[in-house]
């Protein structure tokens, strides 16, 4: 009953949390073509240059989206297996501290059970 009172008043609480997330992943995914781009040796050059980046005083949160497309870009080389964009949300949630609970086979076209405390 709480759910549907909730749901009433302001929407699916869980929607209303992944869609704060929607513009880092349209980042992450505009990102793509450039980091597939890259050779395998600019791919690992990154991580110094996040280092440097950082140490300039970029924030993590300034390089969060290319960070992710990168990692996101070496799984794909490395193990064959590309992150699905609420992963790349779940990771996110757990960069702000928070706990998050997936459901597994987020390769369904529903979203993940997303409680982030």
């Amino acid at each position: 009953m709480f759910k549907t009172i909730s749901r009433a008043l302001g929407g699916d609480p869980v929607r209303r949390i992944l869609n704060q997330y929607r513009e880092l992943v349209a980042r992450v995914n505009a990102l793509e073509p450039a980091m597939q781009a890259l050779s395998d040796e600019a791919l690992r050059a990154k991580t110094e240059e996040f280092r440097r980046r950082l140490a300039q005083g970029e924030t993590l949160e300034d390089l969060m989206a290319e960070a992710f497309a990168a990692v996101r870009e070496a799984s794909v080389r490395r193990v064959g297996l590309r992150h699905f964009d609420v992963q790349i949300i779940g990771g996110a949630i757990l960069h702000e501290g928070k706990i998050i609970e997936m459901r597994t086979g987020e390769a369904r076209r529903w979203l993940p059970r997303c409680r982030c405390i």
